[in-house]
C-alpha cells in the first residue's frame, strides 16, 4: 500500500501532458524572475520618468492635477530648459562640475594606482595593514571631515574656487580606488613582472608597459566610481563654494532655483535631468569594463 501511494505522484507527473509541464515551469519563471525584475525596474526608473515629465510639463499642468493627468504630458514645452540654459548660470555650473569631476578623478587615479601597486607588489613589511588603514580612511563620514578641511582651504586661499574641491575630493576617492585596485592587481600574474625584472626592466617600466595595460578594466572601474562620486558630491561643494557662478550642479540647482518657499519644479527637474546625462553617458561607454573588473576582483 505504501509503495503504491508513493509511486502515484510520480506516475501522475509522468502522465501529465507536456503542455501542462511547460506551463508550470513558465509560470514559476514568471513569478520568480520576471515579476521581481519588473518591480525592480519600475522602482528604479520611475524617478527618472517623473523627472522627465516635470521638465517638459508647462506650469499649468504641474499645478493642476484635477484637470490634467499627473503621469502624462498634454502639451509639452521647452520653457523650463530655456529658462535654465539662458536665464541662469547653468552652463557655467555644468562646466565647473565637469572640471572638478575630471580633475579630481585623474588626480585620484594617479595616486591610487601608485599606492595600490606599491602595497601589492613591493611586499614591504606591514603592507596589508597599510592597505586596510587606507580603506578605513574611506569610512570616515565627510560630515566630520569638512570642518577641518574648511579651515585648511581657507588658510591656503582656495575658498570659493574650484581648486578647493579638486584638492579635497581625493581625500575620499583615493582610499576606495586604492582598495579596489589592490584587489585587481592581485589577479595579474606576478610571473610576468618577474620575467621583466630578469630582463632588466625597472619598476616604473613594468608598471607602465605591463601592469597598467592589463589593469585597464580596473582603472576604468575606479574612474567610473571617482567620476560619479565627484559629480554628485554635495557637502564639500556646499561648504567650500559661496559665489553663484562657481557652484556645482548638485548645489546650484538646490540653492539657486529655490527662492524662499517657492520651488521652480520645472527648472529643478530640467537641471537634474541634464545633470544626470553626463554620468549616464560616461557609464554606458565603459559598463563592460566595469563588470569585468568586478568579476576579476571577485575571482581573486
Amino acid at each position: 500500500m505504501t509503495d503504491s501511494a508513493t509511486a502515484t505522484p510520480a506516475a501522475n507527473t509522468a502522465a501529465a501532458p507536456p503542455e501542462m509541464l511547460s506551463w508550470d515551469s513558465r509560470t514559476r519563471r514568471v513569478v520568480t524572475l520576471y515579476v521581481p525584475l519588473a518591480c525592480f525596474v519600475l522602482i528604479l526608473l520611475f524617478p527618472f520618468y517623473w523627472m522627465t515629465l516635470t521638465a517638459f510639463k508647462p506650469n499649468a499642468e504641474l499645478y493642476d492635477y484635477r484637470t490634467h493627468n499627473p503621469f502624462w504630458i498634454t502639451s509639452p514645452t521647452l520653457d523650463h530648459l530655456y529658462h535654465l540654459l539662458f536665464r541662469t548660470a547653468y552652463p557655467k555650473w555644468l562646466w565647473t562640475t565637469m572640471l572638478v569631476a575630471v580633475a579630481s578623478t585623474i588626480l585620484s587615479l594617479v595616486a591610487s594606482t601608485l599606492a595600490a601597486y606599491a602595497i601589492q607588489r613591493l611586499r614591504f613589511r606591514g603592507s596589508q595593514y597599510v592597505g586596510l588603514a587606507i580603506y578605513l580612511a574611506y569610512l570616515v563620514p565627510p560630515s566630520i571631515l569638512f570642518i577641518p578641511l574648511a579651515t585648511m582651504v581657507y588658510r591656503l586661499g582656495l575658498f570659493d574656487t574650484p581648486f578647493a574641491l579638486i584638492l579635497t575630493y581625493p581625500t575620499f576617492l583615493i582610499p576606495f580606488c586604492t582598495w579596489l585596485l589592490i584587489g585587481y592587481f592581485k589577479s595579474i600574474p606576478y610571473e610576468l613582472e618577474e620575467c621583466a625584472l630578469i630582463d632588466g626592466a625597472t619598476r616604473l617600466q613594468i608598471l607602465r608597459r605591463i601592469t597598467l595595460p592589463l589593469a585597464v578594466p580596473g582603472l576604468i572601474s575606479a574612474g567610473i566610481f571617482s567620476f560619479t562620486l565627484s559629480w554628485n558630491e554635495f557637502i564639500y561643494a556646499l561648504a567650500f563654494i559661496q559665489s553663484s557662478e562657481n557652484k556645482t550642479v548638485p548645489v546650484a540647482i538646490l540653492t539657486e532655483l529655490v527662492t524662499g518657499d517657492v520651488y521652480q519644479w520645472g527648472a529643478l527637474m530640467a537641471g537634474s535631468l541634464l545633470g544626470s546625462l553626463p554620468v549616464a553617458i560616461f557609464y554606458s561607454f565603459f559598463v563592460d569594463y566595469y563588470v569585468s573588473s568586478l568579476t576579476g576582483a571577485v575571482k581573486e
